[in-house]
């Protein structure tokens, strides 16, 4: 079988291409990135020499390299997307441009070439906030409300695969998955952001209260549930992938962050909030756990645990990412 993975230099399609290689040796899979600040090809140096795997950097909305790329494809896995809120805040267009007109061209190059699936990934957060201590929860059936530049273009992309099942016939597949964390994230984002801000000897920034509750999601579990969908799913449905059984706010999971590293909670600096900042997300994955009997393998804390070992493991990585474009966004974030 043949994959072609968009944005398979990023966090989450990297790491999957590491699990998918490792668990269908015999597969090949071609990864398409156009390595935006967030594509990184060192994510990938220990296959980069598989004979099964092949790289080409191009952007999704390049209509003659997918016509190139496509045939002999027999599932799309689509990660490629702008995926920072507080970048999206800033700078919307990028996000329409990927996310929505980005992921129409690729279906209509996977029809072309009638692709066996196409499975879309996408968040929790087209469907919008939760209220704080309710008990409400998202689900495949929840209404999409989206209340960001992300989260609307990740909406408009949701509704253009379902539109290319229902009238084009199109086989795919879609996957909703909550917060993920884990090795390769970009240092933007709240876990890597912290434990590399507390082994550089830095400020931890947490925007206003720090109670924001996210269901988080280890990205190796995520991967397995891609796996599950792509092998048992039944065509045309969407999946909702969480978490933990228990929420906890974002100010917690730094706390947590700290007392594993051995650092004060005096590091903590509170910082202005970003505009409309979702005050809770939270997964009801019943359905992939009933019908793939999925769940994750640990606990939150056990992961968070990993997490951390590997950024303390992988000092160069990071570093590198955080030189450059990085300092200069960074400023502007969280020092402004």
């Amino acid at each position: 079988m043949k994959l072609l993975v968009t944005g398979g230099a990023g966090f989450i399609g990297s790491n999957f291409i590491h699990y998918w290689l490792n668990h269908h040796a015999q597969d090949e899979i071609v990864n398409l990135d156009s390595l935006t600040y967030a594509g990184n090809l060192e994510n990938l140096l220990s296959v980069e020499h598989n004979p099964h795997y092949k790289f080409n950097q191009g952007d999704i909305t390049e209509i003659e390299l997918l016509d190139k790329i496509m045939p002999g494809i027999d599932i799309v896995v689509h990660f490629a997307a702008e995926s920072h809120v507080d970048r999206s805040i800033r700078k919307p267009a990028d996000f329409m441009k990927t996310n929505v007109l980005g992921t129409e061209i690729l279906l209509e190059v996977a029809l072309k070439h009638k692709v066996k699936r196409f499975h879309h990934i996408s968040t929790d957060e087209v469907y919008g906030s939760l209220q704080l201590h309710s008990q409400t929860k998202f689900n495949e059936y929840s209404a999409y409300n989206p209340r960001s530049p992300y989260a609307a273009s990740k909406a408009a992309s949701d509704h253009l695969v379902r539109a290319y099942f229902f009238t084009y016939k199109l086989p795919v597949t879609i996957t909703n998955c909550t917060n993920n964390f884990g090795p390769y994230q970009h240092p933007e984002k709240l876990i890597p952001l912290a434990i590399t801000n507390v082994l550089e000897g830095k400020k931890v920034p947490i925007y206003g209260d720090g109670l924001y509750v996210r269901d988080w999601l280890y990205v190796k579990d995520h991967c397995r549930a891609i796996e599950l969908v792509l092998t048992k799913g039944r065509i045309g449905e969407t999946y909702c992938v969480g978490g933990m059984t228990d929420e906890i706010s974002n100010l917690e999971v730094v706390k947590r962050i700290l007392k594993i590293m051995g650092k004060s909670e005096s590091v903590i600096e509170y910082v202005k909030d970003r505009p409309g900042h979702d005050r809770r997300y939270a997964v009801d994955c019943k359905k992939i756990e009933t019908e793939f009997d999925w769940k994750p393998l640990y606990d939150f804390d056990t992961y968070l645990v990993q997490t951390i070992s590997w950024y303390e493991k992988n000092h160069e990585w990071w570093t590198h990412v955080k030189n450059g474009e990085y300092t200069n966004y960074y400023k502007k974030q969280y020092q402004e």
